[in-house]
Formats: structure tokens, C-alpha cells, sequence
């Protein structure tokens, strides 16, 4: 899968499904320093994902501060030709002053078996 530098950082896309429906997701960051992957909540809409009274709710911290999120468990999260199936994200509101639509962490890193290579900018799989 062939990563994307914007202002230094490397980016990807991936597809996550939900039900009966299946989202592209451009603009998401390939972050080893996030332990968990998070998705825009305005993304996520357009699957049919929403808050829950029943959600788990946490609350994040990083670079851009605290930010309040609930998981959901997804059927797939497909990065390149790499699936992972009923897997946790989280969703919040992603709103960091620059365009990200989310933040594919270590979690979902590690079930794929990523290895990330950055003299190519591209990530493969074990």
C-alpha cells in the first residue's frame, strides 16, 4: 500500500464496513505513536455509525490535547489488500485544525502485521 507525505507526515486510505455499508476513507494518518485507531465521526455517518447510549466512552489524549470518543466495532478495515475483520475503532470529532479524517494506530497496525517502510513510503504486510 503506497503512503502519502503531506507536511511530513505519511498518509493512507483505507475502507472500513459497517453493516450493509462500506466507506472509503481518504486522509488518514499512519501514526506508531497512536495506540488505537480513531475515524471522524462525520466519516462514519456515512455508514450509519452514530453515538450509542450503549457506546463505550473514552477519553484520548495526544499532540492536539484531550478529545472524547466512543468505540464501535467494525466488521472489516481494509488497508491496501489487507483486512482485518471485527475489529475496535474509535470515533470522535477529529478536529485538530488541519484536514485528517483519522488515525490508523498501532492496534490495527499490529493485527494486519504492518511493517512500514519509509524509504519507499509504503506499507507492506508480513
Amino acid at each position: 500500500m503506497q503512503l502519502q507525505l503531506i507536511d511530513g507526515l505519511p498518509y493512507t486510505s483505507v475502507t472500513i464496513t459497517y453493516g450493509n455499508e462500506e466507506t472509503n476513507i481518504e486522509n488518514v494518518l499512519v501514526d506508531t505513536g497512536s495506540a488505537s485507531t480513531i475515524f471522524s465521526s462525520d466519516q462514519m455517518r456515512e455508514i450509519g455509525i452514530s453515538p450509542q447510549p450503549d457506546d463505550p466512552l473514552h477519553t484520548i489524549r495526544g499532540v492536539g490535547g484531550i478529545e472524547a470518543v466512543f468505540s464501535r466495532v467494525v466488521d472489516s478495515v481494509l488497508l491496501g489488500e489487507k483486512e482485518v475483520h471485527d475489529t475496535e475503532i474509535e470515533i470522535g470529532g477529529m478536529d485538530y485544525g488541519f484536514k485528517i479524517n483519522g488515525i490508523l494506530g498501532v492496534d490495527i497496525l499490529l493485527e494486519m502485521g504492518a511493517i512500514i517502510d519509509l524509504q519507499d513510503l509504503k506499507i507492506v504486510f508480513k
